[in-house]
């Protein structure tokens, strides 16, 4: 008896493995009906990209007079050096408050649906309003940035260059129109976007068995189209709450922004590019270890137990989602006059 469980334990293993390392032979197909691979040009709705306003969100990007600090600017929580986020639980914001939750990555963000793990802002456009404004991040007034930018002639000559068919051009919701220009060319195309574009070579053995596992088990339902996520809600703990520390109990996600019960601890579904740079997980950052962060989507959103070779082969086709971030140059940036707004302490 003690031999034929031995050999059905051994079986059982052995067929693990093999489920693990099998290669569907139609798997681009399979993968291109779900997955779409990362388009040339992003568009935005009613605002036509341009090279001055892509040379002047760049700029605001860098800026850290966009907060009423001086301190902090949106490359500050979306670092571009590293993987388009800040690498913390939580972001640091005005007067060192921390944030209520991990800052999602800026790369490849143009695709995602709305912005914000609560979806509360339908673009990046809005996006941009959002942290400018929030007394937990840049803490400034609309009123103040065009002030600040209106006293250095530098700013005003870049305005008027990326708005040319307006009188004033310095305002609140142009700030906001740059800085979404500039931030739609934050694409990354991975492998995986030469896979699914033709190169059998552009993966390896294992990355395809992680993709095939990856479709297989369900994990593509929630993270599928060009972001790989970014398009639905869905509650955290669908099938197993996970626990406290990374569902905090506090934050209900888009209940805050509907009202609605049913979307009690629903959050936004983010986008699986660059995930294997940018750690922490979930939208607590409690979760530092991307193996651990797909042992917990597979028993809290798929009811299942993977397996140690099924998160080896998942984890592997993750990395696969690590795009070639694009060559950044720091701005030089226009000096303040004696007319600019001082920092606040």
């Amino acid at each position: 008896m003690k031999i034929l469980f031995t050999a059905m334990a051994v079986a059982l293993v052995a067929a693990t493995a093999f489920a693990a390392q099998f290669i569907p032979p139609d798997l681009r197909e399979t993968a291109l009906a779900t997955f779409e691979p990362l388009p040339f040009t992003p568009a935005l709705t009613n605002n036509p990209i341009t090279p001055e306003k892509i040379a002047l969100g760049k700029a605001l990007f860098f800026d850290p007079r966009l907060s009423s600090s001086g301190v902090f600017s949106c490359n500050s929580c979306h670092n571009l050096a590293t993987g388009g986020d800040d690498n913390r639980e939580t972001s640091i914001g005005h007067g060192w408050q921390n944030g209520q939750r991990n800052a999602p990555t800026v790369f490849n963000s143009v695709f995602n649906k709305s912005q914000f793990w609560d979806g509360r802002a339908e673009d990046l456009k809005a996006q941009a309003k959002g942290p400018i404004q929030a007394g937990v991040e840049m803490a400034n007034t609309s009123h103040r940035v065009v002030e600040t930018f209106k006293s250095m002639p530098q700013y005003v000559e870049w305005f008027h260059s990326a708005f040319p068919d307006e009188a004033d051009p310095i305002t609140f919701e142009n700030v906001a129109n740059a800085l979404a220009d500039y931030e739609a060319t934050l694409v990354t195309p991975a492998p995986f976007d030469a896979f699914l574009n033709g190169d059998d070579t552009a993966i390896g053995p294992k990355e395809k068995q992680g993709l095939a596992l990856f479709i297989e088990k369900g994990c593509s339902s929630c993270h599928s189209g060009v972001n790989l996520g970014g398009e639905g809600y869905y509650p955290f703990g669908l099938v197993e709450k996970p626990t406290a520390d990374v569902l905090p109990e506090n934050d209900k996600g888009r209940f805050a922004v509907t009202n609605v019960p049913e979307d009690s601890y629903v959050f936004r579904v983010p986008s699986l590019r660059n995930v294997a740079i940018t750690a922490p997980y979930f939208h607590s950052g409690k979760v530092w270890d991307l193996r651990q962060a797909v042992a917990i989507m597979g028993t809290t959103q798929l009811g299942q137990e993977l397996t140690q070779i099924e998160i080896d082969r998942i984890v592997a086709y993750l990395h696969s989602l690590t795009g070639k971030r694009p060559e950044i140059a720091y701005p030089i940036l226009p000096p303040e006059t004696p007319t600019t707004p001082r920092a606040r302490s």
